[in-house]
Order: C-alpha cells, then sequence, then structure tokens
C-alpha cells in the first residue's frame, strides 16, 4: 500500500499562484509514476499531469500547458503541481495518484489521495 496525503490547496485570486504538494508513505515510492487529476463539482474527474519515476517525462492537460508544473522529489517521497496565472475554471479538487505506468486515466492509478479544494476567484 502507498498512502498518499496532498496538501497546498485553498483560495486564490485569479492570476495568482498555489503549490500543491503531495507526499507518499507506506510501500516504497520508488518506481511509482504520480499524477494530478482534478474534479470540479458536478463534472468527472478529469487528468492535469503525470510525471514518470525519474521525472524525465512529463505531459499536461491543454487546459493547463504553460501555465502548471509537476515535479517530484523522490528522496523526499513528494510530488509538487505548481501552479501559476490560476483562473477561475481551475476551481476543483485535486487529487494526487500513483501508478504503476504513466497514464492519463484514472483507472490507471492504484493508488489516490484524499484531496485538496483549490478556490479560484475572479
Amino acid at each position: 500500500q502507498v498512502q498518499l496525503v496532498e496538501s497546498g490547496g485553498g483560495l486564490v485570486q485569479a492570476g495568482g499562484s498555489l503549490r500543491l504538494s503531495c507526499a507518499a508513505s507506506g510501500r516504497t515510492f520508488r518506481g511509482y509514476a504520480m499524477g494530478w487529476f482534478r474534479q470540479a463539482p458536478g463534472k468527472e474527474r478529469e487528468f492535469v499531469a503525470f510525471i514518470s519515476w525519474s521525472g524525465d517525462k512529463t505531459m499536461y492537460a491543454d487546459s493547463v500547458k504553460g501555465r502548471f508544473t509537476i515535479s517530484r522529489d523522490n528522496a523526499k517521497n513528494t510530488e509538487y503541481l505548481q501552479m501559476n496565472n490560476v483562473k477561475p475554471e481551475d476551481t476543483a479538487i485535486y487529487y494526487c495518484a500513483a501508478a504503476a505506468v504513466t497514464s492519463r486515466l484514472p483507472r490507471g492509478y492504484d493508488y489516490w489521495g484524499q484531496g485538496t479544494q483549490v478556490t479560484v476567484s475572479s
């Protein structure tokens, strides 16, 4: 088992920045690809970004490309999502997840955090 705990969510004004963190514990973090997903009220969970274990492969949803950056620090068992120039449509619960291989699909992930709320005011 891998336990994932997100932090860093909150209320931010449009155009501002926020950094989310996801701390992993339990079974070794080693070898897992990591992803960020989000879910707004009344909508399905959607892909935001993923990063490979080594960090050499990343991918972003078109809606966040150029504004969000995913990264990880394997020594700290932590991944991050730097969110810049946020928009009201970024408002959602953000979830981190761990998978054996990188994927854009929620069903490709084995472990999930409990989520952290991000609210962007206009």
